[in-house]
């Protein structure tokens, strides 16, 4: 396996902010298009309080490091 191989790169726990960051973008944008029927605000606070609510119910998220030479996860 190369070291950009999907399979190879090892996944790790993913934090409850990571989670929420990724929440708060699915309900901004679809795929990369901007949707304009949801707030910021919104997006953020829903998506706190989901990350929370997981992190409290015992789940457990996974996330793989990103690919060498790709662009930064948005960040809210």
């Amino acid at each position: 396996m190369s070291a950009h191989d999907p399979c190879a790169r090892k996944p790790h726990p993913a934090t409850s902010e990571e989670i929420a960051d990724a929440i708060a973008f699915a309900l901004r944008y679809s795929g990369r298009k901007r949707v304009h029927d949801s707030s910021e605000m919104m997006a953020a606070i829903v998506a706190k309080r989901l990350a929370q609510h997981l992190e409290r119910s015992g789940f457990v998220l996974m996330k793989r490091p990103p690919l060498s030479g790709s662009a930064p996860t948005p960040q809210t």
